[in-house]
């Protein structure tokens, strides 16, 4: 299957060595096209992909096109190249945030049914830990839908979710890894605050919640089972969980994720 990327931005660099890290597909497969003529041609020298000279070349060469552009330009590049699509009917693949499936397929102003799959990936892609959220339009079928979950498997992990779920899973996998940033961040703070050297305490902070996702992720345990393994009666551990739940630390968490799913929605409304 030939796979073409309109934008070659730090994402769509980072799905396509995936793909081909993973053997989802071959270079000579994957056609590029970004309006950085030189960053698109060193980084398809590099992976030994193809650089096309415009959206037109792509869409007429590929069986599915993956917008990796960002949200406020997605309508200008899709009404650029809407005769082509209309002819040549790809796979269309969006990873714009906050556009959805209905507005993507109402820019073209057509009866013709388009298959159209959106994806919602987040950054950690860049180091084939990414998260994805994957749905499709009407017109998209099983396989299509299929399709789009392994290629974004490629490069982390990937589900099938209705599209109406797509502001809760942006704010808990695409915009979490800021909040990650941030608690990783106050973490090293408060060592550097008791006299360990930053450089060394974010080191070390990142280490340990690093290790702490991989152990939830293959442990069959909820969180508070690992949480009680870790606190011993009186200990160190439980101090600082009751100072953070008198700071109401679960509730706040909670109350920027709302505020993120608030976001998202009023600009899925614009």
């Amino acid at each position: 299957m030939k796979i073409g990327f309109i934008g070659a931005g730090n994402m769509a660099s980072a799905i396509v060595e995936g793909m081909i890290q993973n053997g989802f597909s071959q270079p000579e497969d994957l056609y590029l096209y970004d309006i950085s003529t030189e960053k698109v041609q060193a980084f398809a020298k590099k992976v030994g992909a193809h650089v096309s000279t415009d959206p037109q070349e792509v869409i007429q060469t590929v069986d599915a096109l993956i917008l990796a552009v960002k949200p406020n330009v997605i309508k200008g590049v899709l009404l650029e190249a809407k005769e082509a699509i209309l002819q040549n009917n790809p796979l269309i693949v969006s990873i714009a945030a906050g556009t959805s499936t209905e507005t993507i397929y109402e820019v073209f102003e057509t009866d013709q049914p388009i298959r159209i799959v959106r994806v919602m990936p987040n950054m950690n892609a860049m180091v084939g830990e990414g998260a994805a959220a994957v749905c499709g339009n009407a017109a998209a079928t099983k396989e299509d839908v299929s399709l789009i979950i392994d290629l974004f498997n490629a490069v982390g992990k990937a589900w099938p979710l209705e599209e109406k779920y797509f502001s809760i899973f942006t704010a808990i996998a695409g915009s979490s890894p800021a909040y990650a940033f941030l608690f990783i961040d106050s973490i090293a703070r408060a060592a550097v605050k008791n006299g360990l050297p930053k450089d060394l305490a974010l080191e070390m902070a990142t280490q340990a919640i690093l290790g702490s996702a991989e152990t939830l992720a293959h442990s069959k345990e909820n969180p508070w089972t690992l949480i009680d393994r870790v606190s011993s009666p009186g200990g160190t551990t439980v101090a600082g969980i009751v100072e953070l739940e008198d700071n109401a630390f679960i509730s706040t968490v909670i109350k920027g994720i709302d505020a993120t799913i608030r976001k998202d929605e009023e600009l899925g409304k614009k």
